[in-house]
C-alpha cells in the first residue's frame, strides 16, 4: 500500500498538494501541533483577563480587613462570596474600559489632592513628604506604585460620580417622595392577650414523633479542643541599650528623614486643554494662557484665578495650592516651580493630560535638618522597636519552620524553642474562650488540614506581634442529643405551638368580624383587650411597635367611611388587630430649605447609584464575559 501511495505522489499534482501543506504549516505555525495553550484566568472581560493572582490578592486583602475588624474570615472560603468578589472585579473592569472608550482620565492634580488629604500622611494637619515616604516603605511600596493604586481607585469612581453629578432631581420628584415619607395615617389597634392552654396532655408518642421530625433542632455542635504554641511580642524580653555612637551613625545614614525639604507656597491658574485636542484647540488654549500670564501679577493673581482657572478645586481659593515639595506634582510643573524666584509669575507650563499652568511663587521655606539631640530619643525607640521586631520574627519564624517540619506534633518545636504547650477548652466553629475567641484560630481548627488530616496549623498571625500554631487535641463530632435530655423542652414546645395555633385562629376569626362591619371595641372587649388610637401617625412614629407601624403603611388607602383591617404578628409571639381609618399627604410646609437641599443631594446619590448599576448591566450585555468557576 505504501508503494502504491508513493507511485501516485509523482508529477505536478503532488507538487501542488505538497505546496498547500507547506503553506498551511508555515501560516499557522508548526508549534501549535506540539504546544497546548492553558488558560489561567478566573474571568475574561472582553479582551482583559482577571488572573488568579489578582483574584487571590483581592481575597487576601478582604480577609485581612475582616481580621482587623475581628470578623469571620472564613466567609471568603464560601463559593457564593468568592463569586460576589469576582463580580465586583468584573464591574470595576467594565468601568475602567468605559473610561477609556469615553476618554475619561484621572488628573495628576486629583491624585495629588487625594494623597495629601490622607490623615496618615499628615503632620499637624499638613501633608508631610517624609511621613508619606516612610509609610509607603513599611508597605513595601514606592510613591509611583502607590500613586498608580490611587489612580486606579479614582478611575473606578469617575463614571459613577459623573452619573451622580448629572442626575437631576426636580422639585416634583422631592414632593412625591416627601408626601410618601411624611404621609400621615389615623390608626387603631388592639393587642390581643395570649389564649389560655386548653389541652395540656402530651403523650410519649407525640414527644417521640416531634423529636424524630425536628431532630436537626436537637443536635449538639461539633467541637474541638486544641493544643498550641504561642509567641507574644509583649512577653519577649529584649535588652537593647544602643550606644550614642550607634545612634549617631544611624542618624547620619538616615539624615534625610529628619530634614524638612524645601517647600514652596504656590498658586496657579489652569487653562485646560481637552483630551485629543485639535491643533486649533491647543493653539487657542496656549494663546489664552499667554494672555493671562502677561496680565498676572501679585496684586491680581487671585482674581484672575477665580475668573479664568479651570481647576475647580482651587479657583475659589484664588488658585492656592498650599506648600508643595519636589516630587508632589509632575516633572514639568516641578521644574517650572523650583526655577522661580519668590514673587515671580511663570510663563505657561504645559502639564500632560491637564493643560497650561501659570504659577505664582508666593513664598519659600528652606529645608532644615533637625539636630541629633532633638531626634536622639526617636532613633533610640526605633532601634529598640527594630530589635524587638527582629527577635519576635526570629522566634515566630523558627516556630513556623519547626512545626512544619514535624507536622504531627508540637512537642519537638516546644522543646527546641523552650515554649510551653498550652491548651483550650472545647469550642465550636463559632469560637470559644481565650485564643479560640479569635475567628482565625476557630477557622484553622476546623480546617481540613488541621482537623481532618491531623497536621499542625500554619503560623496564625493574631496581630500586634502575636502568633500561634495549633494542633487538634480532641474532636467531638456533631450528634443528636439523647431524647431523655430534651424531653422536657419538647413537651413545652408542643404546648407552646398549641397556644400559637389557637392565638392565630382566634385573631383570624376576630378579623373576619371586623371585615363584616362589626364594631372594633365590641369585638376586642370580649377578649379583655382595649382599642388604642393614634392620629396622624408617621413612618417614624416612636410610640408604636415596629411591626404594627410597618403593616399600617403597607395597607391600601381606606375608602370613605370604611377602614382597612389586618392581623399583625408581634415579636412576643402574640397577635394584634390593626385598623387604618384615614390617610393624608405629608405636610411639606415644615421642610426647611436646608433639609430640601440635603434631600436633593441624597436622592441624586441614590438615583445616580441606580443609574450606575443599570449602566454596568448594559455594559455586561454588550461585553463577552467568561468565568472559570473551577479556578475560583
Amino acid at each position: 500500500m505504501l508503494q502504491a501511495l508513493r507511485n501516485k505522489l509523482h508529477g505536478w499534482p503532488s507538487i501542488v498538494v505538497l505546496g498547500i501543506c507547506v503553506f498551511a504549516v508555515s501560516f499557522f505555525g508548526i508549534e501549535s501541533y506540539f504546544m497546548a495553550q492553558t488558560d489561567t484566568f478566573v474571568a475574561k472581560v472582553g479582551k482583559h483577563e482577571i488572573t488568579q493572582q489578582q483574584f487571590q490578592a483581592r481575597l487576601n486583602q478582604l480577609r485581612q480587613q475582616a481580621g482587623e475588624q475581628q470578623a469571620d474570615t472564613s466567609i471568603y472560603e464560601r463559593p457564593e462570596m468568592k463569586q460576589r468578589v469576582l463580580d465586583s472585579m468584573i464591574d470595576q473592569q467594565l468601568l475602567l474600559k468605559a473610561n477609556d472608550d469615553l476618554g475619561m482620565k484621572v488628573s495628576d492634580l486629583a491624585i495629588r489632592d487625594t494623597i495629601a488629604s490622607i490623615p496618615g500622611f499628615q503632620v499637624s494637619g499638613q501633608f508631610d513628604l517624609n511621613t508619606y515616604r516612610a509609610a509607603l516603605a513599611t508597605q513595601g511600596k514606592t510613591p509611583a506604585m502607590f500613586e498608580n493604586d490611587v489612580r486606579s481607585e479614582l478611575a473606578i469612581q469617575l463614571l459613577p460620580e459623573a452619573l451622580i453629578g448629572s442626575t437631576i432631581v426636580t422639585d416634583a420628584d422631592m414632593d412625591r417622595f416627601l408626601n410618601l415619607r411624611l404621609q400621615r395615617r389615623d390608626l387603631r389597634f388592639a393587642m390581643l392577650p395570649r389564649p389560655a392552654l386548653t389541652d395540656s396532655n402530651v403523650t410519649d408518642a407525640q414527644i417521640d414523633a416531634f423529636y424524630k421530625e425536628h431532630q436537626a433542632d436537637f443536635m449538639s455542635p461539633e467541637q474541638v479542643a486544641v493544643k498550641y504554641l504561642e509567641v507574644n511580642g509583649a512577653d519577649l524580653k529584649v535588652d537593647t541599650q544602643p550606644a550614642d555612637d550607634e545612634l549617631k551613625k544611624r542618624y547620619e545614614a538616615e539624615k534625610q528623614r529628619f530634614a524638612q525639604p524645601e517647600q514652596r507656597l504656590v498658586s496657579h491658574i489652569l487653562i485646560n486643554v481637552p483630551k485629543n485636542a485639535t491643533p486649533e484647540q491647543q493653539k487657542a488654549a496656549l494663546t489664552k494662557a499667554e494672555k493671562v500670564a502677561a496680565e498676572a501679577n501679585e496684586g491680581n493673581f487671585a482674581k484672575l484665578a477665580e475668573q479664568d482657572s479651570d481647576d475647580l478645586g482651587s479657583k475659589r481659593q484664588g488658585g492656592d495650592l498650599g506648600w508643595l515639595e519636589k516630587g508632589v506634582a509632575n516633572q514639568a510643573f516641578d521644574e517650572a516651580l523650583f526655577a522661580l524666584q519668590k514673587g515671580q509669575v511663570s510663563k505657561p507650563v504645559l502639564s500632560p493630560d491637564e493643560g497650561y499652568h501659570i504659577l505664582w511663587l508666593r513664598d519659600v521655606r528652606s529645608g532644615q535638618a533637625k539636630p541629633f539631640e532633638e531626634v536622639r530619643e526617636q532613633i533610640a525607640k526605633e532601634v529598640a522597636a527594630t530589635e524587638h521586631d527582629r527577635v519576635y520574627n526570629d522566634v515566630a519564624g523558627k516556630l513556623a519552620d519547626k512545626t512544619y517540619q514535624n507536622p504531627s506534633s508540637l512537642e519537638s518545636a516546644a522543646q527546641e524553642l523552650k515554649l510551653p504547650i498550652k491548651s483550650t477548652e472545647l469550642f465550636s466553629r463559632q469560637g470559644g474562650e481565650g485564643i479560640a475567641a479569635n475567628p482565625k484560630v476557630a477557622a484553622a481548627a476546623f480546617s481540613d488540614e488541621v482537623l481532618a488530616q491531623g497536621n499542625n496549623s500554619s503560623l496564625i498571625d493574631l496581630g500586634s506581634n502575636h502568633a500561634v500554631v495549633i494542633h487538634v487535641d480532641k474532636h467531638v463530632p456533631t450528634a443528636a442529643r439523647p431524647l431523655a435530655q430534651v424531653r422536657d423542652s419538647i413537651r413545652q414546645k408542643i404546648l407552646d405551638d398549641r397556644v400559637a395555633v389557637a392565638a392565630k385562629q382566634r385573631a383570624d376569626d376576630l378579623l373576619a368580624k371586623l371585615v363584616k362591619g362589626e364594631d372594633m371595641k365590641a369585638v376586642v372587649a370580649s377578649m379583655g383587650a382595649n382599642v388604642q388610637s393614634v392620629n396622624e401617625a408617621t413612618r417614624i412614629q416612636q410610640a408604636l411597635p415596629a411591626e404594627l407601624l410597618e403593616k399600617a403603611f403597607l395597607l391600601p388607602h381606606p375608602a370613605a367611611a370604611k377602614s382597612q383591617y389586618a392581623v399583625v404578628a408581634t415579636r412576643d409571639g402574640n397577635y394584634a388587630l390593626l385598623a387604618v381609618d384615614k390617610v393624608q399627604d405629608g405636610d411639606l410646609s415644615k421642610i426647611t430649605p436646608a433639609e430640601r437641599d440635603r434631600l436633593r443631594s441624597d436622592m441624586a446619590q441614590a438615583y445616580g447609584t441606580l443609574a450606575t448599576h443599570e449602566y454596568i448591566n448594559s455594559l455586561k450585555a454588550n461585553t463577552t464575559i467568561k468565568i472559570a468557576k473551577d479556578r475560583l
